[in-house]
């Protein structure tokens, strides 16, 4: 559960109010327009590289779809969250390392692939001899 904020500053928005009677017909932070100038821009720039050319009914989709990505990324900045730490964290769980879901394949060339094991040499023979009868054999515990 979230808790309201107790202090009041908090609640008030910076909004341009504009001279008495005048004013703006919607109330826009001034984080919204500098993030709907930046919306609006990158989606001149992928209409253009799409081939989409610059008409009244692009530039009015343009505007709303600004508009509504403007609200979307809003949504999640307040006063305790500002744009930057938003963005900062996208970039964070988009860019982090994610587990392989598809396994990895790796390809055997039978060639490379030993079927018999290698034969010890004399003297790695005689090595092995060694150890093998300078280890103690295991004795079972008495009463067992």
């Amino acid at each position: 559960m979230r808790l309201p904020v107790d202090d009041e500053i908090y609640n008030v928005d910076a909004v341009w109010l504009g001279p008495p009677h005048k004013t703006l017909p919607f109330r826009a932070r001034y984080v919204a327009y500098a993030v709907g100038a930046l919306v609006f821009v990158l989606l001149q720039i992928i209409e253009r590289r799409l081939g989409i050319g610059l008409g009244f009914f692009s530039l009015a989709y343009s505007v709303l779809a600004t508009v509504g990505l403007t609200r979307l990324i809003l949504s999640v900045v307040d006063a305790d969250r500002p744009v930057s730490s938003v963005v900062a964290a996208f970039a964070h769980e988009v860019g982090a390392p994610r587990e392989r879901s598809k396994p990895t394949v790796g390809h055997v060339h039978p060639a490379r692939v030993r079927a018999v094991p290698t034969r010890l040499s004399r003297a790695q023979r005689k090595a092995a001899r060694a150890t093998a009868a300078a280890t103690p054999v295991p004795t079972p515990p008495e009463g067992s």
